[in-house]
């Protein structure tokens, strides 16, 4: 079974093959095959504090660039 997006990510991130902070041009690099604006809705839907309180899994930094949100 294919994995989500969200998956990918966490997953590059953890092995070392996206780096934080990254952006939805980086993600497209490590994760392929998603419909183009997938990327970027991905983030921005998953991003804290988004509007329409989805699950929040990544920071939005002030350079635009995303980091996935360390569990306490």
């Amino acid at each position: 079974m294919r994995k989500s997006l969200v998956e990918c990510i966490i997953e590059a991130v953890e092995v070392g093959k996206l780096k934080e902070p990254f952006d939805s041009e980086d993600v497209m690099k490590v994760c392929p095959g998603f419909a183009k604006s997938t990327y970027k809705s991905t983030l921005v839907h998953h991003r804290k504090g988004n509007p329409i309180k989805l699950t929040e899994l990544f920071e939005r930094n002030d350079s635009g660039k995303y980091t996935i949100m360390k569990t306490k």
